[in-house]
C-alpha cells in the first residue's frame, strides 16, 4: 500500500483517486508520518436473498410427511 501525507493527498486528490481506480491498491494518508486513513476502491455490497423468494413456486407433494407437532410450533407453523 502506498502511503502519502495529508497535504499531497489534498493538492493530489483526483489523481490518487484516479490511481485506486486503476490498480485497485489502497491508499494511506499520514499525519506526521503516522497512518490516519485508508482509501479503497468501492466495493458495492453483496445483496443476499430475501427469505420467501420461491413462494408459490415450490409445490410440495400432498404424501409429504407433516411436521412433528413439537417442531411445527417451534416454527410457528401451527397455533
Amino acid at each position: 500500500m502506498k502511503m502519502i501525507n495529508i497535504s499531497e493527498a489534498k493538492t493530489q486528490l483526483s489523481a490518487v483517486i484516479e490511481g485506486i481506480l486503476k490498480s485497485g491498491e489502497d491508499v494511506i494518508i499520514g499525519k506526521a508520518g503516522h497512518p490516519v486513513v485508508r482509501i479503497s476502491r468501492y466495493e458495492p455490497a453483496i445483496k443476499h436473498k430475501r427469505l420467501g423468494c420461491f413462494k408459490g413456486k415450490i409445490n410440495v407433494a400432498k404424501d409429504f410427511d407433516e411436521w412433528p407437532k413439537d417442531i411445527a410450533q417451534s416454527l410457528g407453523l401451527t397455533k
